[in-house]
């Protein structure tokens, strides 16, 4: 069984969630079935949209340091961060890409229009996942992108209350009408707020994604 290193708190509600989906995805029967986890959760890492070198570099010395505390494996459940995954890499472990894991999920289930609820960084990444597995994106419109934002930052400061689950499920429908045949929840904080039953079309986690692929490589 391989030790699971994950750079975390981007943020912290989100990397609690995602390490409860490993515990949970885990099929174990005890304690010692389950996979040892290495988690720095740092909400201190400089803003992934505003100071992107700072933030790289800081990801890199945090990958570093669970390498150096006993990580084989790594993993971020932040989509947006993973702009910064050369600099993740260059700890010499195996780093699971969760845009590429998740873009490859979603095709599984037969769409070939996807609608993305990402921030920006977030979309761009996406796209290029997505292209390359040879889907279409559906990106919400500048308006819906700013409320998307909105919605996000809400999480983030602790909200999760029904008028925040509404406008998430407000964006989802918004991609459906578009065109979209498939959702992806492509910020960490999306399955705070949106659940499968919320959404016409099928929804991809990507958050649910990167548990199973953690769980499936660690053990």
């Amino acid at each position: 069984m391989k030790i699971l290193g994950v750079l975390g708190g981007m943020g912290p509600a989100a990397t609690v969630a995602f390490l409860a989906r490993v515990q949970a995805l885990t099929p174990a029967t005890g304690d010692e079935d389950h996979i040892r986890v290495l988690a720095d959760i740092n909400p201190q890492v400089p803003n992934r949209h505003t100071q992107p070198e700072a933030a790289g570099r800081t990801l890199g010395e945090m990958a570093a340091r669970l390498k150096a505390a006993g990580a084989e494996v790594l993993a971020m459940p932040c989509n947006t961060a993973h702009a910064h995954a050369g600099a993740i890499r260059a700890a010499g472990l195996p780093f699971i890409d969760m845009v590429v894991e998740t873009a490859r999920a979603a095709k599984v289930g037969g769409a070939r229009r996807v609608g993305v609820l990402a921030t920006p960084g977030g979309e761009a990444l996406y796209a290029g996942a997505l292209a390359a597995e040879g889907v279409e994106m559906v990106r919400l419109s500048e308006a819906d992108q700013a409320r998307f934002m909105m919605v996000v930052f809400g999480v983030k400061a602790g909200d999760v209350g029904p008028e925040q689950r509404a406008a998430m499920r407000d964006l989802a429908e918004a991609l459906v009408a578009a065109g979209a045949q498939g959702i992806i929840g492509g910020c960490t904080e999306v399955p705070l707020l949106l659940d499968a039953d919320d959404v016409a079309v099928p929804l991809t986690d990507s958050a649910e994604v990167l548990a199973r692929v953690c769980v499936a490589a660690c053990l």
